[in-house]
């Protein structure tokens, strides 16, 4: 069983940047890719990006692709989301979760634990 709690999200103005952080315990997630997802209002879950379990591979969706960095510290059990030139469509609850293999996916069934979420409001 592993517990995933998100932190660093808040308000922030349009071209700000956002520092998110996913905290693990429970079992070390260092073999497993970390995936990262966002939820708006009204709308479905979209998948940010994801990072490997090594953190040598980083994968993002194309919407925050250049914008976005993922790293982790698997010492401390830790995996982060940095977004700039945040933009009002960023404003979303985010995410993190343990995916099944080190590799990962984009698919959201291929991860098993889930944190409650952090929300992020970009003003504009």
């Amino acid at each position: 069983q592993v517990q995933l709690v998100e932190s660093g999200g808040g308000l922030v103005q349009a071209g700000g940047s956002v520092r998110v952080s996913c905290a693990a315990s429970g079992r070390s997630i260092s073999n497993y890719a970390m995936g990262w997802v966002r939820q708006a209002p009204g709308k479905e879950r979209e998948y940010v990006g994801r990072i490997t379990g090594n953190g040598a591979g980083t994968f993002y969706a194309d919407s925050v692709k250049g914008r976005v960095t993922l790293s982790r510290d698997n010492v401390k059990n830790m995996v982060y989301l940095q977004m700039n030139s945040l933009k009002p469509e960023d404003t979303a609850v985010y995410y993190c979760a343990v995916g099944r293999t080190d590799w990962g996916t984009r698919d959201s069934s291929g991860y098993d634990y889930w944190g409650q979420g952090t929300q992020v409001t970009v003003s504009s």
